[in-house]
């Protein structure tokens, strides 16, 4: 789809839900018109228009907070926008990481008990791609998938003992420590957490 695919209302506007790409979070939600779409996809910097202000408007021009844009896409229908982003600081004024931070009254729902590995898989692919001095996914990426795996082995032997011990912080921390490396492993490995989520469902029964 390109730009003249878009369907802007009436204002030439279409709203734009943007995403945090390491947390998996709506960020904000915001209005872009033709030319604030053009500069974002030109720019790869957040772009939007302000209807207060009646202007372009990029964010973190003010704040420093902005938002690389890693992908735009639109919705079947054409009227909405996704920004996928890596955020450098808090999407919203008020310091909050997300825009979407006042619940409305109402039962609360727990969210499911898992893991959400998914700011981990985005943080360790960057760290492998950028390597950047000081960091010690880049050293780990350095030194090769046959020390990821001797890591993997000795994280898995520390969560046997915290497993045996009453210590549940430290056991967390082990479990954790595990994760990491096995995540940095499947990345060196370039197999996908898609791949193993289909593994697990299909070994569900009905």
């Amino acid at each position: 789809m390109n730009l003249d695919a878009v369907r802007f209302d009436a204002d030439g506007l279409v709203p734009v839900v943007v995403r945090d790409s390491v947390t998996g979070a709506v960020a904000m939600l915001a209005w872009a018109n033709r030319d604030a779409l053009a500069r974002t996809l030109a720019s790869r910097q957040a772009t939007f228009w302000s209807r207060s202000r009646k202007a372009i408007w990029v964010k973190g021009e003010t704040s420093g907070n902005r938002m690389d844009v890693l992908s735009v896409a639109a919705d079947c229908d054409g009227d909405a926008i996704l920004y996928e982003t890596r955020p450098s600081g808090p999407a919203c004024h008020t310091g909050n990481a997300t825009c979407f931070h006042e619940p409305l009254e109402g039962p609360r729902v727990d969210p499911p008990e898992n893991f959400d590995l998914a700011p981990l898989f985005a943080v360790l692919k960057s760290r492998k791609r950028e390597l950047p001095e000081g960091s010690y996914s880049a050293r780990l990426f350095g030194k090769g998938l046959d020390h990821i795996l001797k890591k993997i082995g000795e994280e898995a032997s520390e969560v046997i003992v915290a497993m045996k011990n009453p210590d549940d912080a430290a056991l967390a921390g082990e479990v954790a420590d595990l994760l990491y490396h096995l995540a940095a492993a499947m990345i060196e490995r370039g197999l996908s957490p898609a791949a193993v989520n289909a593994a697990l469902a299909a070994r569900r029964k009905p």
